[in-house]
């Protein structure tokens, strides 16, 4: 079982940047593929980036590419998302989650285990 804790979130002007990290407990991080995923309000949690366990592969819903990069960094157990020229339309809850898929998944429900969220929110 792995356990999730987010920070990095807050209240940013468009065009700012965050960095997300999300700090993972056990000592099998490095089997699990990790997501970002957010919530906007009124919306369904959607898929934003995913990185493999050896962090070969990371990919991104397209709204987000060029502007997020998602990194791993195994001896800390951690993961990060820093997300450049953050629009408003990026705000909402963010969520670290670890999925047992070697590649990850843009599919929401292909995550088991999930952090407790952080906000962002860019305004305009």
């Amino acid at each position: 079982q792995v356990q999730l804790v987010e920070s990095g979130g807050g209240l940013v002007q468009a065009g700012g940047s965050l960095r997300l990290s999300c700090a993972a407990s056990g000592r099998t991080f490095s089997s699990y593929a990790m997501g970002w995923l957010r919530q906007a309000p009124g919306k369904e949690r959607e898929f934003v980036a995913a990185i493999s366990g050896n962090g070969a592969i990371a990919y991104y819903t397209d709204s987000v590419k060029g502007r997020f990069t998602i990194s791993r960094d195994n001896a800390k157990n951690t993961v990060y998302l820093q997300m450049n020229s953050l629009k408003p339309e990026d705000t909402a809850v963010y969520y670290c989650a670890a999925s047992v898929l070697s590649a990850g998944s843009d599919y929401v429900h292909d995550y088991h285990y999930w952090g407790q969220g952080t906000q962002v929110t860019v305004s305009s």
